[in-house]
């Protein structure tokens, strides 16, 4: 009789710890899914990209940067259901910005244009990063966005300045001036050897 109360109460203990083991895993659940919303809340507040604008003599430049044109596109959409939305946002942008080095216009063809797309290339890459973490860091994220938009601000500022000065008229001889300066025009040197005669 002993043995069946005792079969009984380790039945009873196993049953009672079983539950208060579903009840902490239930409340991790709850926890783990308000901080994961509160994430999102946090990230879909912030992802507000700005839309860069160009004067329209630096428009008619970019009009043929098909890859400059799909990355403004890919930032004015914003996602709207969920993390997993804005994980594969990041990811396409991630995309988009490495393709930008593809067909840069000639007359934006510059080191200027290069570096500051190499920094906007780290920032959006850095965005894909946080938010693919398990536990993502909603604030880094924001501040990164706000980066974005301002890196980009200073491309399309860059390109204006690049387009306006060349639309600045040279004055006289300027040209003839700039060719001079060029060393690849320069007229190369030419040793000669010594002829030798041979006295006899």
């Amino acid at each position: 009789m002993k043995i069946y109360f005792s079969y009984i109460f380790f039945l009873l203990f196993f049953i009672v710890s079983c539950n208060d083991h579903a009840d902490k895993r239930i409340a991790e659940n709850i926890k783990e899914a308000k901080k994961k919303e509160l994430v999102f809340e946090t990230i879909n507040k912030g992802w507000k990209f700005t839309n860069p604008s160009i004067n329209s003599n630096t428009q008619t430049e970019v009009n043929n940067w098909n890859e400059w044109r799909l990355l403004i596109n890919e930032l004015n959409e914003k996602p709207k259901t969920t993390i997993g939305a804005f994980q594969k946002k990041a990811k396409a942008l991630s995309k988009r910005i490495a393709d930008l080095n593809n067909n840069i216009p000639p007359p934006f063809f510059k080191p200027e244009i290069k570096s500051r797309i190499a920094v906007l290339t780290n920032k959006i890459n850095s965005i894909n990063l946080f938010i693919n973490l398990d536990a993502i860091p909603a604030q880094k994220v924001v501040i990164l966005v706000g980066d974005v938009n301002v890196e980009l601000i200073s491309l399309c500022q860059q390109m204006e300045e690049i387009n306006r000065k060349k639309n600045i008229p040279k004055e006289e001889g300027e040209s003839d001036m700039i060719k001079m300066l060029d060393t690849s025009r320069a007229v190369p040197t030419i040793k000669t050897q010594p002829i030798y005669q041979k006295i006899e």
